[in-house]
């Protein structure tokens, strides 16, 4: 078993504290057998640990390690011709519409097997583990066949197999309509999308389920159903909501007591309240609004007057957010959604194990799982207020 008590840091809990970030100056952690067994001031430390091999922090930043809870790292292709349309004022409803968007995706990671999607993933993850990452979430939703979107998951499920992190998989085959189902999206979901949820679960390749309820994807109505059979096979959900435009997503993440509710830009203060009550967390994505141009802002002061969590994430994927940077992500949500720098780390570490149903990550508190992150900054609103730059020294396991 392994024993180390980390001492002489500057201590980020990011666990429910009145203290903001659950700050402790000059703090100790002491773990054991992959977890926390305690943490606090380092001259409060108790006896029973003082024996522990120790590990001089030097007074520098100690997080949890990041969570990226919103990612579609698994694809094959790029998107960068969408990109120069969009810079022509070409919108991405108008490009969706034209064959672009989302489906123009599924061709290129359809031509791609199990072996090359984790080849073409790598770079992708790794860019994230640079940044003091542990925790990806990964959704399938470029396939839209069975074989392919059940290959999304293969992959994902090897890249934690390769690489020290954890992953969790979403099954999203109710992304976009593939053009053999253009114009029969029903039969998609009963033919196709549904019963490829089904042999996922049955490989035990899926953790939750999501779908993307949008005026240019999928109604609540068909999304429902996914959802009811996520249901029957007790499998959490999440959703793609109110993105683009109030399509009543959030109200269905409620009613299923999704774990998170993602994008959010058009949600309404009823959807707020209803995702208050269910316990979901909104998950917001500045990558997206960022390259889509978007001027509707997600509504975070309702966000807050509700309570309701909020989580950040990279949204990393090959069309409406190209970005593998958590750190860049936490930058933009404070500049452009106006989060604190605090909610911005919360939103990458206990906020973000909240929307992926994760109790022992998040956080550095006793019980908890012993993955840190150690940073060559004196406060944790440097993690935010820097661009383009990666403080970490190293990230810290047992």
């Amino acid at each position: 078993m392994t024993q180390r008590v980390l001492i002489n840091a500057t201590l980020a809990t990011c666990a429910n504290s009145d203290e903001p970030y659950g700050l402790i100056q000059k703090g100790a952690v002491a773990i054991g057998d992959e977890l926390v067994e305690w943490c606090g001031s380092q001259d409060k430390l108790p006896l029973q640990f003082k024996n522990y091999k120790k590990q001089n922090c030097d007074g520098k930043l100690l997080t949890p390690s990041l969570i990226d809870c919103h990612t579609h790292i698994v694809h094959a292709g790029h998107r960068a011709n969408e990109f120069e349309q969009r810079l022509t004022g070409i919108s991405y409803q108008q490009i969706a519409a034209s064959g672009g968007g989302i489906v123009s995706t599924v061709s290129a990671t359809r031509s791609a097997n199990v072996d090359e999607l984790v080849k073409l993933s790598l770079p992708r993850v790794d860019a994230l583990l640079s940044e003091g990452v542990a925790v990806i979430e990964i959704k399938s939703g470029y396939g839209l066949d069975t074989d392919t979107e059940l290959n999304m998951l293969r992959a994902a499920r090897r890249l934690a197999s390769i690489r020290p992190v954890k992953i969790k998989t979403s099954f999203l085959g109710a992304h976009a309509i593939p053009i053999e189902f253009k114009a029969r999206p029903d039969a998609y979901i009963d033919e196709i999308c549904i019963p490829a949820l089904a042999q996922a679960h049955d490989e035990n390749l899926v953790d939750a389920v999501d779908g993307f309820c949008e005026s240019i994807a999928f109604t609540s109505t068909q999304i429902e159903k996914v959802f009811q059979k996520a249901k029957n096979l007790s499998l959490p959900v999440k959703l793609h909501a109110e993105q683009l435009s109030l399509c009543g997503g959030a109200q269905l993440a409620a009613k299923f007591n999704a774990l998170s509710a993602d994008h959010l830009e058009y949600l309404d203060e009823a959807g707020v309240r209803a995702l208050a009550k269910a316990g979901t967390v909104a998950v917001l994505l500045p990558g997206a609004f960022y390259t889509l141009g978007e001027k509707q802002l997600p509504p975070v002061s309702l966000l807050r007057k509700y309570k309701v969590p909020i989580a950040i994430a990279s949204d990393c994927n090959p069309g409406s957010s190209p970005m593998s940077s958590l750190l860049l992500t936490m930058n933009m949500a404070c500049t452009i959604f106006r989060l604190t720098p605090e909610e911005a780390l919360l939103g990458v570490t206990l906020r973000a194990a909240q929307a992926l149903g994760l109790k022992r990550y998040g956080q550095i508190s006793e019980g908890c799982v012993a993955d840190f992150a150690l940073w060559d900054c004196s406060h944790p609103a440097e993690l935010s207020y820097r661009i383009g730059f990666n403080p970490l020294i190293e990230r810290i396991t047992c």
